[in-house]
């Protein structure tokens, strides 16, 4: 038990400096206009800053991002990843079927868009400021919105379900 619960900070603690050198490189290559450790394109985990199996760090103004999950490595590098972002987001279907491509639009409770991407797999982490917003998804042709309050100091979480049979 006890080693059990020491592995598990070994890997917590990994995968926070893992996180941190990621979004360090990451302002670092959006200062210099370059994506490091792969692009931003670039659609799985391989050859990237982030390691660990940990999608590609992602950044649109403000907002940095990361959404995959669909390869054991990146689900379980992205479950593990959860605790070190503000919001989470997991999009789901029929039979608990990971969905990927669901359009994502999250607006300020000024309703102002703060990011707009489509997710790259079934779980979507996004490095918000604390405040209230909604968050619009759309697979397919159906949408759904959940309202979120990212606090100052923990995290937020919306699931998003499917039903397209």
């Amino acid at each position: 038990m006890k080693t059990q619960r020491n592995h598990q900070r070994i890997v917590a603690a990994a995968i926070c400096a893992a996180l941190t050198l990621g979004l360090a490189g990451g302002a670092y290559a959006q200062q210099a206009g370059q994506v490091t450790g792969g692009t931003t394109t670039d659609n799985g985990s391989a050859g990237n800053a982030n390691g660990g199996g940990l999608p590609q760090i992602q950044h649109k103004g403000d907002v940095s991002f990361v959404s995959g999950g669909v390869g054991l490595d990146e689900s379980t590098a992205l479950q593990h990843a959860q605790s070190q972002w503000p919001l989470s987001l997991r999009f789901t279907g029929p039979g608990s079927d990971f969905l990927a491509d669901v359009r994502v639009r999250i607006v300020d409770a000024h309703d102002g868009d703060v990011l707009t991407a489509t997710s790259r797999g079934p779980y979507m982490l996004v490095n918000l400021r604390p405040g209230r917003y909604t968050v619009h998804a759309q697979y397919e042709d159906h949408d759904q919105s959940r309202s979120v309050t990212v606090p100052a100091k923990g995290t937020a979480k919306a699931a998003f379900y499917w039903n397209t049979q």
